[in-house]
């Protein structure tokens, strides 16, 4: 794993995790309502993100609102994990590889140490870990 603040997967290394790959390509509502729950540090529920995740999809044929729900997830990700940074990429990332961000976001979590099938509540070792980016302190504290 690179820097703590970097992606530890590459967006195209999907295949790196065979079973992964094949949950986010197959159940992408499964793969996102898992995600989701853990990035809403277990406010919200796997099923029913899941479920509203899929009925976007079914909704608008094109799918065209689906990217720009879960692309909201990446953000969080990004704040929680990472360095906070390029937001737009985000949308963009979602757009156009959609199935390659979801695995990647899902592997990210994976390798951070949750264990995603077992959602927020059976993950209690890494409820103290989820902590946004400090801000950077220069010198001393001073009175």
């Amino acid at each position: 794993m690179a820097s703590d603040r970097t992606w530890s997967t590459g967006l195209f290394d999907c295949c790196s995790d065979r079973h992964t790959c094949c949950l986010t390509f197959w159940c992408p509502c499964v793969a996102f309502g898992r995600t989701s729950e853990i990035l809403d540090k277990g406010s919200s529920n796997c099923c029913v993100n899941g479920t509203l995740y899929t009925l976007l999809c079914i909704v608008t044929a094109t799918s065209s609102f689906r990217p720009f729900y879960s692309c909201c997830y990446r953000t969080k990700l990004r704040e929680q994990y990472l360095s906070g940074e390029n937001h737009c990429d985000d949308v963009g990332v979602h757009l156009f590889c959609h199935c390659c961000a979801l695995c990647q976001e899902y592997r990210e979590l994976q390798n951070r140490g949750f264990d995603m099938s077992a959602g927020w509540k059976g993950n209690p070792h890494m409820h103290n870990k989820a902590v946004s980016k400090a801000p950077a302190v220069e010198g001393e504290m001073m009175r």
